[in-house]
């Protein structure tokens, strides 16, 4: 695979992540695929440590996402192992054979259960997986866990992403402090629900697995959920929150317990950014673009609009080329199929209106809306005039760039 230039989209300084108790974390390079870099990751979590998550909606997943499903009822972990290069998706049975190994593998060397093991691989569908080659890292990675590796983690589980993904937060549950971190990847294949995406989220708040689960999947449809690069959603999509429960605080029960509102606050704040950092980092980026939608019949419809105009390669397109064509979003509002009042229909870009009555407002500011679309983090709004839905989504330009990297991604 050919080597692509950091995303001009990319952090200037990248987080640093402070340890949290009880998640230590190691990296290798299995030689299964990369060459000179890192592709495996383990995490090691204390006895204890719940988890919750979300995984793709295609019918299409791989044998990781299958495994991880039928383990997370659970609701307990002791540990992760993630591949980066093959992602064991129509891989058959051999790619069963590759989960077992690979969880056996980890439970012996970490001495827990392998049904306490999660798993994620990513990268090219249809090839066999080599276990062997992941297990036989496993002694040398124990030997190099540590609470402070979660750069090199970022970094092991890349494909073709071009900078590492982290975010962290803090909070505060019952007066206690807590941490939580996340680090993700994801470039391209980028699409609802989640995408080519795997994120990892670590707090060491004490929280149940129910408790959990609930928060994930709310914080989930404010962040990951209102991600699109190019409208292709993965195999492979997983998102895996883990509560090693080491800050003390009282476990609520209930995730919309007004005791627990610093900790939701916390959690969608580091999804959101890994998110957007990923949006910032799709396949050809060279534009951020937000897209909010106000005014839809309820929430779900505008989040279907919203993606109407992010998934639009005209839309795309002209933003990718400085053109404020704004006719493409009207074109893109009307493909939805979503309640709209045509004549009610307000666009803003960068903040300004453009539309008004069902025509172009006579002063719309033509240079204005072209010099916002040729900057790096372009603002596009919608009012449909129906009701009081509301949306956000994050979405990137389609350049040259994504046919590049995606017609030698096996290469």
């Amino acid at each position: 695979m050919a080597a692509h230039s950091v995303s001009p989209l990319a952090p200037k300084k990248l987080p640093k992540l402070p340890p949290i108790a009880g998640a230590r974390l190691a990296t290798a390079l299995s030689g299964m695929r990369y060459k000179g870099r890192d592709d495996l990751l383990m995490v090691e979590f204390a006895a204890g440590t719940t988890v919750a998550g979300v995984f793709t909606r295609s019918s299409m997943p791989g044998a990781p996402v299958d495994w991880c499903r039928k383990i997370l009822p659970n609701g307990k972990a002791r540990a992760l192992v993630v591949n980066a290069g093959i992602s064991n998706v129509f891989t058959g049975k051999a790619g069963q054979r590759a989960v077992k190994l690979t969880a056996d593998g980890a439970a012996k060397t970490l001495g827990c259960k392998s049904a306490e093991v999660y798993l994620a691989s990513t990268g090219v569908i249809g090839q066999i997986l080599p276990a062997e080659k992941i297990v036989a890292k496993m002694p040398k990675m124990k030997k190099a866990l540590s609470d402070d590796n979660w750069l090199a983690a970022a970094k092991a589980i890349m494909t073709t992403d071009t900078f590492p993904k982290l975010a962290t937060a803090r909070c505060k549950i019952d007066g206690k402090p807590v941490t939580i971190n996340g680090f993700a990847k994801g470039s391209g294949m980028i699409a609802p629900d989640m995408a080519t995406m795997l994120a990892f989220l670590v707090t060491d708040a004490r929280l149940p697995a129910d408790t959990l689960q609930a928060l994930l999947k709310a914080s989930n449809n404010q962040s990951f959920n209102c991600l699109t690069v190019d409208g292709d959603t993965s195999t492979s999509d997983t998102v895996l929150l883990f509560a090693t429960g080491q800050a003390g605080n009282t476990p609520y029960t209930k995730a919309t317990d007004r005791r627990l509102a610093d900790f939701r606050r916390a959690l969608t704040e580091v999804m959101a950014e890994l998110a957007q950092l990923i949006a910032r980092d799709g396949e050809g980026a060279q534009k951020l673009v937000t897209i909010e939608v106000t005014g839809a019949k309820n929430d779900a419809s505008a989040r279907v609009i919203a993606r109407a105009i992010a998934n639009s390669p005209l839309v795309k397109t002209a933003i990718a080329g400085g053109d404020a064509n704004w006719g493409r979003i009207i074109m893109a509002v009307g493909k939805s199929a979503e309640p709209a009042n045509r004549d009610k229909l307000v666009i803003k870009i960068g903040g300004k209106p453009v539309t008004r009555n069902g025509m172009v407002r006579p002063d719309h500011d033509e240079a204005y809306a072209t010099k916002h679309f040729k900057g790096r983090d372009v603002q596009i709004s919608v009012d449909v005039g129906v009701a009081k839905g509301t949306a956000k989504v994050w979405t990137c330009d389609l350049t040259h760039g994504y046919i590049d990297i995606n017609a030698d991604y096996r290469s």
